[in-house]
C-alpha cells in the first residue's frame, strides 16, 4: 500500500507539474534592434524568472538592420514590439492599428553627431552638408527636425544631402559625412572606442534642438487590447518587465552579464554594454516606471505634424495609446 500510495503521490506531483508547465501562455516580444543593453529590461526578466512568475513563457526576438518591428507585429510575427513613436505613429496612419501600452524610455537618446574638423558649429551649418541618418522608420525624426529648420533634403546648392547611414559610424570616421545618426548609449561611445576624442565632437541632441520623439515605447494591436484574455497577458507582461528594468538598473553589472549571454552573435563586448546600460538607465528613470506622460506624447504628436512640405504624420491619432494595460499592470 506505502508503494501504491507513494506513486500516486509521485503522479500527482508530475501531472501538477506538467499542468503548471502548460499554463505558462506564450507571447512574442520583438524589439526594434540587436540584443543590446538598450533592451536589458526584457531580457533580465526572461532570464531571472519575472516572465515565468506571472505566468508567461516570453519569447524575445532581436531585431536588425532590415526588420521594422511595426511590419512584424502587423504580419502576425510578434504580440507586442519595442518601436520609436514616430515610426510607430506613422505606420498606425498607413492602417495598422498600433497603441502604446507602455513607454520605457522617458526621455529621447538621439543625437546628431559631427566632426569639429567639417566645420560645422551650429545647425545652420548643415546647409549644404552630408549627414548620415538611419532609415526603417529612424528617419522620421530627422526629417521633422530639417523641416522645421527649412532645409530640403535632396542634396545640391544649400540642401543637405542625406546619407544613408548603415548602423555604423564608418562616415563619421572615415569623413565620408561631416555629421552622422547617433544614439546617447551606443554610437556616441563606438565614436569613443573607435579613437576618436570627446573634443574632437560636437554633439547636438534631439532634446535640446525641440524636437525630441519619444523611443523605445511598447506596442500591442487594438484586437490584442479589447481582448480581455489578450490583455490580461499584456499587462502580466508589462508587469514583469518594468521589474525586469527596475533589477537591471540597480544591478547594472548583473544586467551586463545577462544580455552578454544572450547575445548570439557574439559582437558585443563588455565595456560597450556596461557605458551603454548607464546611459539606457537615465533614460529610464524617472517617475513610474513604463507610465507614458500624455504631454510627451503630445510634444511627439506636434513635432511630426510640423513638417511644412512632409509632415511624418497629416492628423493627430486617435487612440494611439492607453494607460489600460499599464494600469492593469500595477494591481
Amino acid at each position: 500500500m506505502k508503494l501504491k500510495t507513494f506513486t500516486a503521490i509521485a503522479a500527482a506531483v508530475l501531472a501538477l507539474a506538467s499542468g503548471a508547465a502548460q499554463a505558462q501562455e506564450k507571447l512574442t516580444l520583438q524589439l526594434k534592434w540587436v540584443t543590446q543593453a538598450q533592451f536589458a529590461g526584457y531580457y533580465v526578466a526572461k532570464d531571472k524568472g519575472f516572465y515565468k512568475e506571472v505566468g508567461l513563457d516570453v519569447t524575445v526576438k532581436a531585431g536588425g538592420p532590415d526588420i521594422n518591428p511595426s511590419q512584424v507585429i502587423a504580419g502576425g510575427g510578434a504580440d507586442v514590439i519595442v518601436d520609436w513613436m514616430p515610426s510607430a505613429l506613422a505606420t498606425r496612419e498607413k492602417g495598422v492599428p498600433l497603441v502604446n501600452i507602455a513607454q520605457v524610455f522617458k526621455r529621447s537618446g538621439m543625437m546628431l553627431t559631427c566632426r569639429k574638423d567639417s566645420g560645422v558649429k551650429t545647425p545652420a551649418d548643415f546647409k549644404g552638408r552630408t549627414l548620415g541618418v538611419w532609415f526603417y522608420g529612424n528617419e522620421y525624426p530627422f526629417l521633422s527636425w530639417m523641416d522645421k529648420l527649412g532645409y530640403k533634403t535632396s542634396g545640391g546648392g544649400d540642401a543637405v544631402k542625406v546619407l544613408k547611414q548603415g548602423f555604423n559610424v564608418d562616415p563619421l570616421l572615415q569623413k565620408q559625412a561631416d555629421c552622422i545618426s547617433t544614439m546617447t548609449y551606443n554610437e556616441y561611445w563606438q565614436l569613443i572606442e573607435a579613437g576618436m576624442k570627446a573634443d574632437q565632437l560636437l554633439v547636438f541632441k534631439y532634446e535640446d534642438q525641440g524636437v525630441a520623439t519619444l523611443e523605445d515605447g511598447l506596442y500591442a494591436t487594438e484586437k490584442s487590447i479589447a481582448d480581455p484574455k489578450a490583455a490580461d497577458r499584456l499587462a502580466r507582461f508589462l508587469k514583469a518587465s518594468f521589474k525586469g528594468w527596475e533589477y537591471a538598473i540597480k544591478n547594472q553589472d548583473e544586467a551586463v552579464k545577462i544580455v552578454l549571454d544572450n547575445d548570439a552573435s557574439g559582437a558585443q563586448t563588455k565595456q560597450h554594454q556596461t557605458t551603454q546600460m548607464q546611459e539606457v538607465a537615465k533614460l529610464v528613470e524617472g517617475g513610474k516606471t513604463g507610465l507614458l506622460d500624455p504631454k510627451a506624447y503630445d510634444r511627439t504628436v506636434d513635432t511630426l505634424l510640423s513638417g511644412k512640405s512632409d509632415p511624418v504624420i497629416t492628423k493627430k491619432p486617435a487612440g494611439a495609446w492607453t494607460h489600460k494595460i499599464w494600469e492593469a499592470s500595477q494591481k
